[in-house]
């Protein structure tokens, strides 16, 4: 009978030990979990902070995905419709998520930085045609104080892909 009662209060103590603890579930969705700093979620396609776009449609990140999860097809720039600094945009800019592994690859081969695999997690489809992330929808926000694309900019004004970068100090 005693055994009973002490593995009774055992159990309660147990249980009340917890109610001190921190929590480790979250009301998802209306509480985030936070991402870890090396968490690759999204792709997300960057801009300069004039609004013009990074991506100059190398098409790198195709060469350098292993699962063939990226389309890219590049059209020449000109000074009354321009989406680069380059000579070249990304016209066409497929992601299929389905194939993408999230390695990273495409982030690491990118020379002028527009492709990062961002926080974001949230990603469903219920059609595998949604399953295709097109460059309108991998773009990021024009930032504040940008113009968006194509820009009708003065002729001669952009003439390198990559603008002129300081040495690290």
């Amino acid at each position: 009978m005693l055994r009973g009662i002490f593995e009774i209060a055992r159990g309660m103590w147990l249980t009340g030990k917890q109610i001190f603890k921190r929590r480790q579930t979250y009301q998802y969705p209306e509480q985030k979990r936070p991402v870890r700093t090396r968490f690759k979620g999204r792709h997300e396609l960057r801009r300069y902070e004039n609004g013009l776009e990074r991506c100059i449609g190398c098409a790198l990140c195709a060469a350098a995905c292993p699962a063939d999860a990226i389309f890219v097809e590049a059209s020449e720039n000109t000074d009354a419709q321009r989406f680069s600094p380059g000579e070249r945009y990304a016209s066409t800019y497929e992601i299929n998520m389905l194939r993408c592994i999230f390695c990273g690859y495409c982030e690491d081969a990118c020379p002028t930085q527009a492709i990062v695999l961002g926080d974001n997690y949230e990603l469903t489809f219920t059609d595998r045609s949604q399953s295709i992330y097109t460059r309108e929808k991998l773009l990021v926000p024009v930032p504040p104080g940008g113009q968006p694309t194509p820009q009708q900019v003065e002729p001669g004004t952009f003439n390198r892909s990559i603008p002129v970068m300081k040495n690290p100090e």
